[in-house]
């Protein structure tokens, strides 16, 4: 397990919420004064200094509920307001888009560019917020100081980490339905033809080398797909050309958006045993989750009436029903923290009953 990939699962997850967010907004026609302070807001929140300063320290992966908590809160970081069955939507999309871009690198080291395409497009959310568009930059700097150095080897363990995180995610999503990307039962289909990574060549070809390090045969042989080489690298600067499209906004097309459950029925769910023994780490997963959390500076809405709910589905019925529906093996249980400045209350003790 690597302890330098929670701020790259942070960042293209959150990459991923705002691409949804901005989308629903436009799709139910909020004022554009409205959606704009709501980007605005969570983008603040999101690169906070302090907040920030706790995330890239080196440190294992939060757990999904631990992590579902950071972003829960972070919807919620201005006057838009959330349903749990939206929100529980909403970190379905951003899981399992992220998961399939993962699954889908070249290489390992190409998740961060995959991470640069999302901060690219949240610069552009908040291109005319000078004083937000800082703190972005200030985390392009972060990012390009902290990963640039390192090998393929630690990429490569990178990649794993975030496999084994999203291992047993299988939520169907309309779009990659549609687009017979994923299987009926929420597994990813990946392809066999494309551009190969950058530095390979397109297989086909076995060479043999004598001792001396000379050539001295050459084997064909069918590939089994449609190979093609990548003409250059992507950019790893603040500026740049990505080259992969890897993170960038699928939503820019308008489209319908749904989520369906993969897994066991709500009744049979209900028939598990449930582990009621407190796990030992659940207590130091919630000190390492305050201490994160404590420098999210939310900033409460001064009137509660500016408010507005947003719904990731068609009706306020299909919300409800997906909330009833929905299986327990899907349901983040939010873990309630307070976090103050002065210090930090936990005001929930956990009982983990997933695997860890």
């Amino acid at each position: 397990m690597s302890s330098r990939t929670l701020p790259l699962l942070f960042i293209n997850l959150g990459g991923e919420m705002l691409y949804i967010l901005d989308q629903r907004l436009r799709a139910q026609n909020i004022p554009a004064d409205k959606a704009k302070k709501v980007m605005n807001d969570i983008i603040t929140t999101m690169f906070n200094k302090k907040f920030l300063e706790e995330l890239f320290k080196p440190q294992e992966l939060y757990s999904k509920k631990a992590l579902r908590t950071v972003f829960d809160r972070l919807a919620h970081a201005s006057i838009m307001r959330l349903n749990q069955a939206s929100m529980d939507k909403l970190y379905d999309l951003m899981t399992m888009a992220f998961k399939y871009q993962v699954l889908l690198c070249p290489r390992a080291k190409d998740i961060l560019l995959v991470s640069f395409n999302h901060m690219d497009a949240i610069k552009d959310f908040v291109k005319d917020t000078p004083s937000v568009l800082s703190q972005v930059d200030e985390t392009y700097k972060q990012l390009i100081e902290m990963y640039t150095p390192l090998s393929s080897g630690e990429f490569q363990l990178i990649r794993q980490t975030l496999l084994i995180f999203f291992q047993d995610m299988h939520i169907r999503v309309s779009i990659f339905l549609k687009d017979k990307v994923q299987n009926s039962n929420g597994r990813f289909v990946l392809p066999i033809s494309g551009p190969v990574p950058h530095g390979t060549h397109i297989p086909g070809l076995i060479r043999m080398f004598s001792c001396n390090g000379e050539e001295v045969k050459r084997l064909q042989f069918r590939n089994g797909g449609n190979y093609t080489g990548v003409l250059r690298e992507g950019s790893f600067e603040m500026f740049g050309e990505r080259v992969i499209k890897l993170g960038t906004n699928m939503y820019s097309v308008s489209r319908p958006v749904e989520t369906h459950m993969s897994g066991t029925s709500k009744n049979s769910a209900q028939k598990k045993s449930v582990n009621t023994a407190p796990n030992p780490l659940a207590k130091e997963e919630l000190n390492m989750l305050a201490r994160l959390m404590g420098g999210m500076e939310v900033q409460k809405p001064g009137n509660a009436d500016s408010g507005f709910r947003v719904n990731l589905f068609a009706t306020d019925e299909e919300e409800e029903e997906a909330l009833i529906s929905r299986p327990d093996e899907f349901s983040y249980d939010v873990i309630k923290i307070q976090a103050t400045k002065v210090k930090l209350i936990l005001t929930y003790i956990i009982t983990v009953t997933e695997a860890r």
